[in-house]
């Protein structure tokens, strides 16, 4: 855990060695990262999972959006004393991946995005289809606490009802994301990052519009997921990107959990690369 220099804790949890390429993982709104972090330790790796805001031992931030995030990111990175690092993440982790590889596209070796469109090209499509499967956007966008009571009295409901599949999920996992929102504050830190990602998030991303990623970009998605079947996954990233490559997995959102064995090949692969030179620390 590090303190950053606004006084919040940022905590991660390392696997792998200390001289191995670092890789930055950031799990989802409801999620985790332990499937991937076995995958990527194969490789000699160091493997850095940075939790939610909230979760994990996590400080609190309502209200902060992705640009901030991908800030804090940079700060960890600076702290652990990385100059180049891998990038990772899933769901609104792959979210604040994308922006802090717009914003420090020079630190960055690759980045491994999972199961996400850019959230001004989602915004900017949605259909009837897309919205109902994620109508989780639009509710926890919604001002003046609704959300946040209707899901604080009955939050283990809420937990289930997104998560469509719990079992998928190991019980202590389970046990530690219900535990998680049975917080009032990170239900309402939850809220506020949806709603800046509907307002402030893409006024960011509109200035950025004609930015394109160039590092390597692997692009890992759901085949029953609202994403995987409702967009041309590939064709879509590569107008943010020069270097577009990957693939649909045989499952639903929850990739890491759904279908850890193909996810870990795939991101073992792609970051073989990266992990062939040693990071190097900051500073003379």
């Amino acid at each position: 855990m590090i303190t950053l220099r606004d006084g919040r804790r940022l905590a991660y949890s390392v696997a792998g060695p200390e001289d191995g390429f670092p890789v930055l993982y950031f799990h989802g709104a409801i999620g985790t990262a332990l499937a991937i972090g076995a995958g990527v330790e194969a490789l000699g790796l160091r493997y850095i999972c940075v939790n939610r805001p909230g979760f994990g031992g996590s400080g609190l931030s309502p209200g902060r959006t992705m640009l901030d995030f991908a800030a804090d990111v940079e700060q960890l990175a600076d702290a652990l004393g990385f100059e180049r690092f891998a990038v990772a993440g899933h769901d609104r982790g792959a979210r604040v991946a994308h922006r802090l590889a717009r914003d420090h596209s020079e630190r960055i070796e690759r980045l491994a995005l999972l199961d996400i469109v850019p959230t001004l090209h989602r915004f900017e499509t949605i259909d009837q289809k897309a919205a109902t499967a994620s109508y989780h956007w639009f509710f926890l966008i919604q001002p003046g606490g609704l959300p946040e009571r209707l899901i604080g009295a009955e939050p283990e409901f809420f937990l289930r009802s997104m998560l469509r599949n719990p079992a998928v999920f190991e019980p202590e996992i389970f046990a530690e994301y219900l535990r998680c929102f049975r917080n009032p504050e990170t239900i309402r830190a939850t809220c506020d990052e949806y709603r800046a990602g509907a307002t402030i998030d893409l006024v960011h991303d509109r200035a950025d519009r004609d930015r394109r990623l160039t590092m390597p970009l692997l692009m890992l998605w759901g085949q029953r997921s609202s994403q995987g079947s409702g967009y041309d996954i590939l064709g879509v990233w590569r107008n943010h990107a020069v270097t577009v490559s990957g693939r649909g997995v045989d499952s639903g959102h929850f990739i890491p959990e759904e279908a850890p064995e193909e996810t870990y090949r795939a991101l073992r692969d792609f970051f073989a690369e990266a992990g062939s030179s040693q990071a190097q620390p900051r500073g003379p």
